[in-house]
């Protein structure tokens, strides 16, 4: 069974779609041992709680230093035994220190086909706004194992979505949500989840 935390800064969609897909079983073998945000209002720590699971909020606000912040959330992830970290729209800059010692076991959901539009800087509508105003025909979603670089890490599985005429932010987020990210992240997840387990 893959013990899996999921880490979030805001309303939790991906997670949603990670929930769905455990009870729907197009997810299996897998079960989400807690849910972490940085943010004590994000709507993802509602849905966790809604559905059963441990709701945690580390927040940089709480602590004096990044440091402090940085060696607080990887003791809260180690005190979870996962074997499988999810960052599900998680708007801090992992540790290195974790990145290293959960090398190959942190994953993250990007909203574009990495190279294009991801670094720093890319997140969120600002994803969709440069797309749009490079005019790009396609975009979509990538799901990647977490290095030390930002959104640098071996690619997992890539989903194509059409651009079309009218678009705004808003709306190709939702359609590359829908179409992509809903459907990588969880399938991602799957196939680690049932690879050959040592």
């Amino acid at each position: 069974m893959l013990r899996i935390a999921v880490m979030v800064s805001g309303g939790g969609t991906n997670l949603q779609a990670i929930i769905d897909g455990i009870k729907d079983k197009t997810i299996t073998n897998t079960e989400i041992a807690a849910v972490i945000s940085n943010n004590a209002d994000a709507y993802a720590l509602t849905r966790a709680k809604d559905n059963g699971i441990e709701a945690i909020c580390v927040s940089p606000k709480s602590y004096e230093t990044r440091d402090e912040f940085n060696k607080a959330l990887l003791e809260k992830v180690n005190s979870l035994n996962v074997d499988l970290v999810v960052l599900a729209g998680f708007l801090v800059k992992i540790p290195e220190e974790m990145v290293h010692q959960y090398s190959h076991r942190i994953i993250n959901i990007h909203p574009s086909l990495i190279p294009s539009f991801c670094g720093v800087g890319f997140y969120g509508l600002h994803v969709h706004e440069a797309a749009l105003a490079k005019g790009v025909k396609v975009t979509g979603a990538t799901v990647h194992y977490v290095d030390e670089g930002m959104d640098t890490g071996e690619i997992i599985f890539q989903k194509a979505v059409e651009v079309k005429e009218g678009d705004t932010p808003e709306i190709l987020q939702k359609r590359v949500m829908e179409e992509a990210e809903w459907k990588l992240l969880p399938a991602a997840i799957n196939m680690i989840a049932n690879k050959e387990r040592n």
